[in-house]
């Protein structure tokens, strides 16, 4: 079981709000998530980016990858 941490679109159409989650890979983008982990809202100005680090972290130890969108929100993030 391979796990990922990725974002699942929320929010209205045309509104679009993200939550970051840990999942297993083998699960659709909306699926039930193991855990979530913060979210990222790109509607307003600047872009609302709330992690938690200690979470992100336990799932980075246990094995899990970021996607390649999430791995650019950690950087925009500072960590």
């Amino acid at each position: 079981m391979a796990m990922k941490i990725r974002l699942t679109r929320m929010g209205s159409k045309k509104r679009p709000f993200y939550r970051v989650v840990a999942l297993d890979s083998a699960v659709r983008r909306d699926g039930r998530p193991v855990e979530f982990l913060g979210h990222y809202n790109p509607m307003v100005e600047p872009n609302e980016i709330k992690l938690d680090m200690d979470k992100i972290e336990k799932w980075l130890e246990k094995g899990a990858e970021p996607s390649n969108t999430v791995r650019s929100l950690l950087k925009k993030a500072g960590k």
